[in-house]
């Protein structure tokens, strides 16, 4: 396991379209093994397989406990969504920015685990916004091409790290 560099914008990477995975082997073990890593050392929500570069529909998240931990997903496809949110997102590889970008509050998703299985998920929230971002970056899409409004990103005061 290893991280792997983020793709910033504007890579064209990030505007393609990526390729469904038809091989379910080591090879795609260590690329989510790596985007995992990767994901968290850089204390992200999730990650799609074209942010490291690769184009390949991959997306791996994890929003918590309190929404499941640690999702891998091949091949995600977007099911169903019912209810509105509205609030900021922000990328890896768009760092320093932040947009409001209006999303489903509820989705289903489904796909398939590492080994080829068929899996399927429901997330709310927090969970909800994270598939549908990390599935656009498949398509090929950012956030900021949804955004109501772009800004630079927040960062947290001295006082909210220290009470992390």
């Amino acid at each position: 396991m290893s991280i792997r560099l983020i793709v910033k914008h504007p890579d064209n990477v990030l505007r393609e379209r990526a390729q469904e995975v038809t091989k379910f082997n080591s090879n795609l073990h260590k690329l989510l093994d790596d985007m995992v890593d990767t994901m968290y050392e850089a204390d992200g929500v999730g990650l799609a397989a074209p942010q490291v570069g690769i184009l390949k529909r991959v997306i791996v998240v994890d929003c918590g406990d309190e929404h499941g931990g640690l999702i891998e997903l091949v091949n995600p496809e977007f099911v169903n969504g019912e209810g509105e949110q509205f609030g900021p997102e922000g990328c890896l590889s768009i760092p320093g920015l932040q947009g409001d970008v209006r999303r489903y509050n509820k989705v289903v998703v489904k796909g398939q685990d590492r080994n080829g299985q068929p899996v399927q998920y429901e997330g709310t929230e927090l969970l909800a916004r994270a598939f549908l971002h990390e599935i656009d970056h498949l398509n090929g899409v950012l956030f900021i091409d949804l955004a109501e409004s772009v800004y630079e990103a927040r960062k947290p005061s001295d006082e909210e790290e220290e009470g992390k």
